[in-house]
């Protein structure tokens, strides 16, 4: 019996042991550690005896269990003389739905270093498979595969071939590595052969990151013609990689580059390009983009985004994000419960024709604090808040009244709020704010304001709000909350120039402030009235809609409002804006502001519909003349953008943004996708109609095609064809 049950303890730890190392990747690889061979071992078969040869025998629906580890056969023997171990399938044996094996026999040494299996294959991930004719097992970390078929498509048992399928003499999976080393190597398409490669490295689907090639592409415009980009990917190290992707065609010679890390507290990543084309002959073009953040000792957090390009129309013609203005920026911040802190250092480079680089303030520094307290006397919250600005342009010339050329401003400011709220009788709300604010100015090379600038500007207002409350019959819920405010400002000082506050936005989130000028250095003066309503019904079925009503009364008229803000004159437009939402389908936002005459100043209506095969975005647009925004004739266009999913492997997409007072399109684009468990295709194209004094009209074609499997998680179940004939 002693012997018996150690025979029987060797089958059990021998049945499982060699498919961990098979199976399992080294303990030092990224992924999770192989089980411990330590762990309770089980043996299920229908007999289990001693041959008369001392061999331990386990037959009939022979199933080995150690950890995550499955292993199925129709037979095993253990002969405990020679140390071998022999299986008869058909074999599987499954680690955690990560990798799978079967074949029809096996054959393992004493040291389960070693081994041959037969008509197996090997499979990762449900997805990519490896068949083959022989597959051996050498020095406990290579697998050899001989005469083998790599696909991740779906195989049909009829003998139609794959979509694709990697034909090699030879594959060895490097377990420690994690790559698959092919000798011999065929692409085929539909069993046509297309590429014939020596020798070839991809990795297996569990290294996350891996040194090779990436999914090249295809891009071919009216300017650059047709042409191809090729990436390669390096690692180097845990944290830090680059990418570099050449892109040639006959009017470019172009190298792009992304270079990405990640540091204990912080990451950053930089694009950029190097360019030499036909478009600019003899000129070394690109662009530079970089961004990063750092969590900081004590709180703080450091961010930085920073934004270059040698010319203009760069962005434009390599497809890049569509931007007319180029931003730098290093924000430092801190914000904790009573307190928020934030200083930044800005520059702007203008790509508009309409704007001349010295002429606006390209380079901004701010700094901002604000400390909250909670004093027992008076109950409420107090707000102190330091501000400081300070704009440069490169210009030298002085400002005039209607130009600013050169000038330069710096500000200083301190304010000091109070505000607390009751509950009166009948469930009004009540509301006091009570606050000053002090500025200090000053101007460089301006011709009309005063140098230097002081101002001291004391502010109230009392707020009440009514919520109510209605139940429906049917279970829908209604809020009603009428709004009434009194407030008051009183704008000391001399006259300055108001350069942050140009472009005013009257919404839903300034409706109740007591300046709707977007900085300090404007505040609105004298007495101001404010009613308005704010509505929203929730139903049982997901049916909601939101709605605010409101208008603006002052004692006096503000002429630095602009024509289409709303806000000029003694009483503002109306402002209208509402939301219906038809459950998570279909979704209608829209805002506008109503004048006296019954017109729109402005109108913007927003929509979306979602259903599982479909999508569907758009916006409207209007705005009215308006010579202080640079706007002398009304503006009015439509964007709008939509998916539709054909079958499970067939989508289109399309995108539109047109100019309806115009009567044209400014940019159009068409989109094409095909994807399956094993193979993804995309092909776009794209139309922009406008054009500039850098910029021509430009069509982009675009085509990728990129073969699942060789990356993480690769595929998708869903897209899984079928063998049906029809």
């Amino acid at each position: 019996m002693p012997k018996t049950g150690n025979l029987r303890r060797a089958l059990l730890l021998s049945a499982v042991l060699p498919w961990l190392a098979l199976t399992a990747p080294a303990p030092h690889a990224q992924t999770a550690t192989p089980p411990d061979p330590a762990q309770p071992a089980m043996l299920v078969a229908d007999q289990v005896f001693i041959a008369p040869d001392r061999t331990l025998v386990a037959e009939g629906n022979v199933e080995a269990f150690q950890g995550n580890i499955r292993l199925r056969a129709k037979k095993i023997t253990f002969d405990q003389s020679t140390g071998t171990l022999q299986i008869e399938g058909p074999i599987r044996i499954d680690q955690n739905g990560d990798i799978t094996i079967l074949a029809n026999a096996a054959e393992l040494d004493q040291d389960l270093r070693n081994g041959l299996l037969s008509g197996a294959r090997m499979v990762f991930q449900q997805q990519l498979q490896l068949a083959s004719l022989q597959m051996t097992r050498v020095g406990g970390r290579y697998t050899q595969l001989y005469k083998t078929a790599v696909t991740s498509c779906h195989v049909c048992e009829d003998g139609r071939p794959p979509l694709w399928q990697i034909r090699a003499e030879r594959v060895t999976h490097d377990q420690q590595e994690r790559q698959l080393y092919f000798e011999g190597a065929q692409l085929r398409v539909l069993d046509v052969p297309v590429f014939y490669f020596p020798a070839i490295r991809l990795p297996d689907p569990s290294l996350e990151r891996a040194s090779g090639f990436l999914v090249p592409s295809v891009r071919s415009t009216s300017n650059l013609g047709t042409g191809i980009k090729v990436p390669y990917f390096f690692t180097l190290g845990p944290h830090k990689d680059l990418t570099l992707a050449p892109y040639i065609s006959s009017s470019t010679r172009t190298l792009d580059l992304r270079y990405r890390q990640a540091f204990r507290r912080g990451r950053i990543e930089l694009n950029g390009a190097f360019t030499r084309d036909d478009l600019y002959p003899d000129q070394d073009r690109g662009y530079f983009f970089g961004e990063g953040a750092f969590q900081l000792p004590r709180g703080y957090r450091f961010t930085f985004d920073v934004k270059a390009v040698s010319d203009d129309a760069y962005l434009e013609d390599y497809g890049l994000p569509d931007l007319d203005r180029l931003r730098s920026r290093a924000e430092l911040t801190r914000a904790r419960r009573d307190s928020l802190f934030r200083t930044s250092l800005t520059h702007y480079k203008t790509l508009r024709d309409s704007e001349r680089q010295s002429d606006i303030p390209s380079g901004i520094a701010e700094a901002f604090y604000q400390k909250r307290y909670f004093p027992a006397l008076t109950g409420g919250e107090m707000r102190l808040t330091l501000q400081g600005h300070g704009h440069h342009r490169s210009s030298s010339l002085e400002a005039t009244t209607t130009d600013s050329n050169g000038r330069d401003l710096a500000r200083l400011t301190a304010d000091l709020s109070w505000t607390r709220t009751w509950t009166l009788g009948y469930g009004v709300l009540a509301e006091a704010e009570l606050g000053a604010a002090a500025d200090a100015f000053r101007t460089y090379d301006d011709a009309f304001f005063t140098e230097d600038v002081t101002r001291l500007t004391p502010r109230g207002a009392m707020t009440f709000r009514l919520p109510m409350t209605r139940r429906e019959a049917g279970g829908a819920t209604q809020y009603l909350e009428p709004i009434l405010q009194l407030g008051w400002r009183d704008e000391g000082g001399g006259t300055v120039v108001s350069e942050e506050s140009r472009f005013v936005e009257f919404d839903q989130g300034n409706l109740l402030s007591l300046s709707r000028f977007p900085s300090n250095d404007a505040r609105e003066d004298g007495f101001t009235l404010v009613y308005g309503a704010n509505w929203a019904r929730y139903a049982p079925d997901g049916w909601q809609a939101y709605a605010t009503i409101g208008q603006v009364l002052r004692s006096d008229g503000d002429t630095r409002f602009t024509k289409s803000s709303g806000l000029g004159g003694t009483s503002s437009d109306l402002l209208l804006a509402g939301q219906v939402k038809f459950g998570d389908g279909l979704a209608i936002s829209s805002r506008g502001l109503l004048n006296g005459s019954l017109n729109f100043s402005k109108a913007e209506v927003r929509g979306e519909w979602r259903t599982d095969r479909s999508s569907l975005s758009g916006t409207y647009l209007w705005l009215g003349t308006d010579p202080d925004e640079d706007r002398t004739e009304e503006s009015s266009e439509i964007w709008v953008d939509g998916r539709y999913d054909i079958n499970p492997t067939w989508s289109a997409s399309a995108r539109l943004r047109y100019d309806i007072s115009d009567a044209r399109a400014t940019r159009a684009g068409l989109g094409v996708a095909y994807q399956n468990e094993c193979v993804t295709v995309d092909l776009s194209v794209n139309r922009r109609y406008t054009s500039t004094t850098s910029v021509e009209p430009t069509t982009d074609f675009g085509f990728t095609i990129s073969l699942s499997g060789f990356s993480v998680k690769s595929g998708n179940k869903q897209y899984r064809r079928s063998c049906s004939k029809t």
